[in-house]
């Protein structure tokens, strides 16, 4: 279960949020609406432990996050909205790569498997950067496949993707929620989840 307590989202002088709540159990999934601007992605940000909130609280399981270190870190996928590739690397050695960073043991067979379920099959030894935006993000999406994580936190998964890429991440979503995970996200385009699905607006 997660939960969110009375938080507060303080931007300089400017307050973005003020008092959300929500609760998510297995199965679930919420999706953050607002502007650009208003505070979608410092919620995901507080939600995954990166900045602390103004006021309020976050728990994972009944217990605050803060006190659970690499426990929680252990449970989370965070797909942030900076892709975070290396452009000088292949697809299969940033996804490699950031399986090592998450402790994850994955095979290169997996992984070029992964990508190819991601659309990119004969491109995985292509350089990054000869990668349109929407073909980078599917080598970050691919992580999807491969770490087993419990909750899904999702900053624009649908961004610079084609309609059949849009609709394979909407169905891992769904596969996620069907197993019992619990998934967050944010996004401009209209998703519609098998799962049950919250929304929540935020901002001014």
């Amino acid at each position: 279960m997660l939960e969110a307590f009375n938080l507060d989202c303080v931007r300089g002088e400017r307050r973005l949020f003020h008092d959300l709540n929500f609760q998510l159990t297995a199965g679930e999934c919420l999706v953050v609406r607002g502007e650009n601007g208003s505070g979608k992605t410092s919620l995901l940000r507080k939600l995954v432990g990166l900045t602390p909130a103004a006021g309020g609280a976050i728990h994972w399981q009944g217990s605050p996050i803060k006190t659970l270190g690499d426990d929680y870190r252990r449970e989370l996928l965070y797909c942030g909205h900076p892709l975070g590739l290396k452009d000088d690397l292949t697809a299969l050695e940033n996804l490699m790569s950031s399986m090592v960073l998450s402790d994850e043991s994955v095979t290169q067979d997996a992984a070029c498997q992964a990508l190819g379920q991601a659309g990119l099959q004969g491109r995985e030894h292509l350089a990054v950067r000869a990668l349109s935006q929407g073909q980078k993000r599917r080598v970050n999406l691919a992580r999807l496949l491969l770490q087993k994580r419990r909750l899904w936190v999702l900053d624009e998964p649908l961004t610079a993707l084609d309609r059949q890429a849009s609709l394979w991440v909407v169905g891992e979503i769904d596969r996620h929620l069907s197993q019992g995970g619990i998934a967050v996200l944010t996004s401009h385009q209209d998703i519609v989840l098998a799962g049950k699905t919250q929304h929540i607006q935020v901002g001014p």
